[in-house]
């Protein structure tokens, strides 16, 4: 089973226009609601690749209602933990013109401690039938930066492996208690390393980097470069660069779609090659869909044939 904690969920909406203009109302041409957050994210797209996936998140108010019963629809089970206040809302703003991307993300309002002690406890009781935990995205004002660190060393301590995907202080400690998998995009690992990382060979270093800070032996780092691919360095010392030449027009979320990928294919043993294929299939899907986190698998499956994947 595979176990993905959302610590702060959000109502994803995409609104696509035909060109964005300073100042100006806009008549949306087409509108997508998702359940996301990049933690819902992973667990839906997980569950499109039929996984056994279960979603732990923090749940509030009206918002928090409709994102259980969005979850329900699509299949995807969980252990739902609630406090006071609303779940917060995002929204994209697509241009199809420029095929550009207007992004707005609400941080949330406080949740008092004794939630994140809920959520962790919930999480911490499914690793009895987890064989992966993955951390996505942030999390509620009011939650210490310690939170992923200590969910990481408890769940490593019951056998179970972890993949996260975080930034700043929250990544750089959680790197304490040896991730098995840490994945961030260029820019996140840049300013976790501060080194460059737009070039491929830079990219490269900053992910033997991670790999190093994450444990070294029987860990891995992986730096994704948006169109430009990703490269990953392997438990064994391994380096593998991917991409797919292949664009959608909708790429909110692709990066959960990569993590969701990547875990089903090293759950069903594909190995480093196979997984990063599928996590690069899974991306491209998510990006030719509107709505986070959505792909067709069979799409994903045949996108992944397509994924040029090579050991350095």
């Amino acid at each position: 089973m595979i176990v993905c904690l959302a610590a702060n969920p959000s109502i994803d909406k995409l609104f696509e226009i035909e060109r964005l203009v300073r100042g100006d109302i806009h008549r949306p041409l087409g509108f997508e609601q998702t359940a996301g957050g990049k933690g819902l994210n992973v667990a839906r797209a997980a569950r499109s690749l039929d996984a056994d996936v279960r979603a732990v998140a923090l749940f509030r108010g009206h918002a928090g209602k409709w994102l259980e019963e969005t979850l329900a629809s699509e299949g995807v089970h969980g252990s739902f933990v609630w406090t006071h206040g609303e779940n917060r809302s995002s929204l994209s703003v697509a241009d199809r013109e420029t095929g550009g991307l207007t992004e707005f993300y609400e941080h949330g309002s406080e949740v008092p401690s004794s939630a994140w002690a809920e959520l962790a406890e919930a999480t911490s009781d499914l690793f009895e039938r987890a064989s992966w935990l993955t951390i996505s995205g942030s999390v509620p004002l009011g939650v210490d930066d310690t939170a992923y660190r200590d969910l990481v060393a408890e769940a490593r301590g019951a056998g179970v492996r972890v993949a996260l995907d975080a930034e700043g202080d929250r990544l750089r400690l959680a790197l304490d208690a040896h991730p098995d998998v840490v994945k961030v995009n260029a820019s996140e690992a840049s300013e976790l390393l501060g080194v460059p990382t737009a070039r491929r060979d830079d990219a490269l270093v900053a992910a033997q980097k991670l790999r190093e800070l994450s444990g070294g032996e029987d860990h891995v780092g992986i730096v994704t470069r948006g169109a430009e691919g990703v490269v990953l360095a392997a438990p064994d010392g391994a380096l593998y660069e991917g991409v797919l030449y292949v664009r959608g027009r909708y790429p909110v979320g692709s990066g959960d779609a990569f993590l969701a990928g990547l875990v089903v294919g090293l759950d069903r043993g594909a190995g480093w090659a196979g997984a990063l294929r599928l996590a690069l299939g899974a991306a491209t899907a998510n990006a030719e869909l509107p709505g986070a986190g959505r792909l067709d698998p069979s799409r994903a499956e045949a996108l992944a044939e397509q994924a040029n994947v090579r050991l350095l």
